[in-house]
């Protein structure tokens, strides 16, 4: 399988090779602020399997806390994807920025705890006050 996508200007395009992972719902604030939204809808990619077709010159990024770092146009501004120093190999793809349909949904809502108090969850999805962890009593189903 294969996945295109692209910035707003379609100055940035890129490829993602492979089954997709499901989507993460991120509520945390700087997600938001970066955002401009409830939430960031994130999909976790094999840096191996995503692959820059154009405009390498118009990507740019911040780093948003210690080894967080949030990659853009600098031309149109759409967010693109973010890496983390604490999960090398792998970025976190912006599913917005997706052309096509694609063949996954969303898994769970990460960092209630900071999610914007204008935003109800009216879906059925797991609920993690913050990131997903394997303890039970961190779920708030």
């Amino acid at each position: 399988m294969k996945y295109s996508g692209s910035c707003l200007c379609k100055g940035i395009q890129f490829e993602i090779e492979g089954k997709l992972e499901p989507i993460q719902i991120c509520h945390c604030e700087q997600c938001r602020k970066a955002q401009g939204s409830a939430f960031a809808a994130n999909i976790p990619v094999k840096e191996a399997h995503f692959h820059l077709i154009c405009g390498a010159e118009l990507l740019t990024s911040f780093e948003s806390s210690k080894g967080k770092h949030r990659h853009f146009c600098r031309h149109c501004g759409s967010p693109i994807c973010s890496r983390t120093d604490q999960l090398p190999g792998v970025i976190r793809i912006r599913s917005g920025t997706l052309d096509n349909d694609i063949d996954t949904q969303p898994v769970a809502h990460f960092y209630v705890d900071s999610k914007a108090n204008w935003f109800q969850i009216n879906d059925n999805l797991p609920i993690f006050k913050q990131a997903f962890t394997p303890d039970p009593q961190d779920n708030q189903d």
